[in-house]
């Protein structure tokens, strides 16, 4: 039986630590909104087929239907999420550690945002989760490979797919005569089909994190078992869009500006690579980063038109994708330490 509103009240009310997972929770789910979404609006915004905010609106609306809609029937990126890493030590010192992944999570992304380097919070959601229970169990015994492999699988193709779809989308678009406007005009459902994708893969991974939490709370730290109540995707969903309003012109200007110079033809090759990256992921239930998927299908799609990348942007970018698993694992164990010393 799922969990109700009014009980998972009152489990906040009794434990402060759940209270404080949850808020930080939360505050990722608007991070991720913020500074994730944009990727899914970027080419839009940066040909011209949609204002900056109205396309924010769209990816906000979008992203709230993509949590509810996928989430409804396919829940397997959320179950794989919340079975990443066994918590044991009992229900304070376990959510003690997860509130320190959570946290680290806040620290990463907001770094990220600072110098406008669009980062995966779903990898360092994973990391920094693992990092903690590492940090609790003391080894490595804790950490569920079977779900690493599903987020190893989805790293491979987030990239390698992405920009393979990219760069092959562009080319029949290209060899096409299309006015000008009626690619503008393609690109409007590319945007929303993008940012209804984002919220299918990303409102999971966090639906998850609140379940793991509510479990370790009732002194649950195997998998039991997984029911998604509708007032917690509501949330979840809801969270997410509104971090989405609140922007994120620094991701837009990197990866759309910064990186690759886009076209009409250029963009709608993006959407439509991305798109088709991130459908396959969901249906097969891998978690994967939609910043991955996005920038590297730009980066596809740029290698093959005459608009070629900045491999320097392009570079910084990876550079940080490379850093995310070792520094966020790293540093939701060392908080995780220094939240259990307390």
């Amino acid at each position: 039986m799922p969990l109700s509103f009014f009980e998972f009240l009152c489990q906040l009310c009794e434990n402060p630590a759940l209270f404080t997972t949850v808020l930080l929770t939360l505050a990722v789910l608007l991070v991720n909104g913020w500074t994730d979404a944009p990727n899914a609006i970027a080419s839009a915004v940066v040909t011209g087929a949609l204002p900056f905010r109205s396309a924010v609106v769209l990816a906000a609306v979008c992203n709230f239907l993509g949590v509810l809609c996928v989430t409804s029937v396919n829940a397997s990126v959320a179950e794989t999420v919340y079975s990443i890493a066994a918590f044991g030590g009992g229900p304070r010192r376990a959510l003690t550690a997860l509130c320190a992944a959570m946290a680290a999570i806040v620290l990463w992304a907001g770094l990220a945002w600072l110098f406008g380097i669009p980062t995966s919070e779903s990898h360092a959601l994973v990391a920094g989760i693992s990092g903690a229970a590492v940090a609790l169990e003391g080894s490595f015994s804790c950490i569920r490979w079977d779900c690493w492999g599903k987020v190893g699988l989805g790293l491979i193709l987030s990239a390698a797919a992405g920009f393979w779809a990219g760069r092959t989308a562009f080319r029949p678009i290209n060899s096409v005569k299309l006015f000008p406007r009626t690619l503008l005009l393609a690109q409007l459902p590319g945007a929303a089909a993008a940012a209804f994708l984002h919220g299918a893969q990303d409102g999971q991974k966090f639906i998850g994190v609140f379940l793991l939490g509510t479990a370790l709370a009732q002194g649950r730290g195997d998998e039991g078992t997984f029911v998604i109540p509708m007032w917690l995707m509501v949330l979840c969903a809801g969270f997410m869009a509104l971090g989405t309003l609140m922007g994120g012109r620094r991701i837009i200007d990197t990866v759309g500006r910064e990186m690759v110079s886009l076209g009409p033809r250029e963009g709608l090759a993006a959407d439509l690579g991305s798109i088709a990256c991130l459908l396959g992921a969901t249906l097969l239930g891998l978690p994967v980063s939609t910043t991955h998927t996005r920038t590297c299908a730009l980066l596809g799609v740029g290698s093959a038109g005459g608009n070629r990348p900045d491999w320097a942007v392009a570079g910084k970018i990876a550079l940080a994708w490379v850093l995310t698993f070792p520094s966020c694992m790293a540093i939701g164990y060392w908080m995780a330490r220094v939240f259990l010393s307390v």
